[in-house]
C-alpha cells in the first residue's frame, strides 16, 4: 500500500506549553489534528474554570489563518480542588481532569498528594460528564522508577475505577503489559492513550552506547517486552487505546543538561510514525480506530468528518527546530527517516 485515507484524527494527550511557545506547538498539532486534549500542567498551573478559559483563548490566538483546529481543555486537580471548582471548569469548557500524583512528572509539584480527600471530586466528574485522565505513577522514592505504573495499578487503580463506577477513565500514556492487561479486563469507561515514542522505542534507546536525553520522557521508556506488549495491543484493534502523543516540548538546553527535561516533542511527525507503526505490524487496516474514531467515541464526541491522506514517502525529521525567541527545540525522532508522509 502506497497511500491511505482516514478519517481525520485528534490527539487525545499532548502539552502545547504556553506564550511563545504556543506559536510554534498550535500550528505542529493543527496540521493533522482536528482537536486535542491540552495538559493543564503549565506554571503556575490551570486549576481554575477562569484559567481554563484564558488558556483556551490564547491556544485559538495562535491557530494558523483559516485553521479550524479545537483546544479540548482539561482542568489540573489539586489537594485543594472542590466540586465547585469542576462545576466551573465545565462551565468555562473543560471536557476533562488531569490527575498527576505530585511530583510525577514536569510541572506537576502542585498535584495530588492524597487520593482519598479527591473522591467527592471524581464524583463530581462522574455528574458533569467530564473524564479522569491519570498519569499513573506512584512517586515513592524507595519504588524503582520502573516499576511506578505497575504499583500505580495495584495501590491506585482498581480502587478508583471500582469505587466510581460510573466514572470515565482514561490511563494516560500507558507504558507497560500491566497497564494494558489492567485496560483490557477493567468495567466499561476505562481506556488508554498510547504515545509514539513508547510503540517505537524502549529503555535501550535511552542508555544504550550513551545517555540519550531526547528520548527521555515519563513515564520512562520500559523493557522491550512491554513494547511488544503495547504494539500487538495497537495491532489488535481494541477500541479502547487511542491516540495520545504527549508531544511535549523543553528547549535544547533543558533536555541536554545537568538534570534533563522528560519529554519528547513529537508533533511534527507523530502521525506518520504511528502509520509505520501499524505498517510494520501488518495493521494498517487498523490505524484509522486508534488515530481517528475510538477517542471521540470514548469521550461521547462526534467523529470529524473531514480525511487526510498519507504517502509512502520518505523523508528525514529536522536536526532542531528554531522558536521564536531563537531558542532551539530537538524534535522526536531528530535526523531520522521517517516512511510515510502527510499528503499536502
Amino acid at each position: 500500500m502506497n497511500e491511505i485515507t482516514i478519517v481525520k484524527p485528534d490527539d487525545w494527550h499532548l502539552h502545547f506549553r504556553d506564550g511563545d511557545m504556543l506559536l510554534e506547538t498550535v500550528p505542529a498539532t493543527a496540521r493533522c489534528f482536528a482537536r486535542a486534549i491540552v495538559m493543564p500542567n503549565l506554571v503556575p498551573p490551570v486549576t481554575t474554570g477562569k484559567l481554563v478559559a484564558e488558556y483556551r483563548q490564547r491556544i485559538l490566538s495562535a491557530r494558523p489563518d483559516g485553521s479550524s483546529f479545537l483546544p479540548l481543555m482539561t482542568i489540573y486537580l489539586t489537594d485543594k480542588t472542590s466540586v465547585e471548582d469542576i462545576k466551573a471548569a465545565k462551565a468555562a469548557g473543560a471536557v476533562a481532569a488531569k490527575m498527576y500524583p505530585a511530583g510525577a512528572t514536569t510541572n506537576s509539584d502542585s498535584g495530588v498528594n492524597s487520593l482519598e480527600s479527591l473522591y467527592p471530586v471524581f464524583e463530581a466528574l462522574a455528574e458533569e460528564n467530564m473524564l479522569l485522565l491519570i498519569h499513573g505513577e506512584v512517586t515513592q522514592k524507595h519504588i524503582d522508577i520502573f516499576d511506578r505504573e505497575k504499583e500505580f495499578i495495584d495501590q491506585h487503580m482498581v480502587k478508583i475505577v471500582e469505587r466510581v463506577p460510573h466514572l470515565k477513565v482514561v490511563f494516560e500514556h500507558i507504558t507497560t503489559s500491566d497497564a494494558a492487561e489492567f485496560v483490557l479486563s477493567a468495567r466499561e469507561g476505562v481506556a488508554a492513550t498510547i504515545t509514539p515514542q513508547h510503540l517505537l522505542l524502549n529503555r535501550n534507546d535511552v542508555l544504550d552506547g550513551g545517555i540519550r536525553p531526547h528520548n527521555y520522557c515519563l513515564p520512562i521508556l520500559k523493557r522491550q517486552s512491554h513494547q511488544e506488549v503495547l504494539r500487538a495491543t495497537v495491532a489488535s484493534g481494541s477500541n479502547r487505546f487511542f491516540l495520545g502523543t504527549d508531544s511535549a516540548p523543553h528547549s535544547k538546553d533543558k533536555k541536554e543538561s545537568g538534570c534533563g527535561c522528560a519529554g519528547c516533542y513529537s508533533a511534527w511527525s507523530a502521525l506518520e510514525l504511528y502509520t509505520q507503526v501499524f505498517e510494520e505490524l501488518g495493521a494498517l487496516d487498523k490505524l484509522e480506530g486508534f488515530a481517528s474514531t475510538h477517542g471521540p467515541d470514548f469521550y461521547g464526541l462526534s467523529r470529524n468528518t473531514d480525511t487526510v491522506t498519507l504517502v509512502k514517502e520518505t523523508w528525514t525529521v529536522p536536526e532542531s527546530i528554531k522558536l521564536p525567541d531563537g531558542e532551539l527545540i530537538v524534535p522526536f525522532f531528530a535526523g531520522k527517516e521517517v516512511h510515510w508522509k502527510l499528503k499536502a
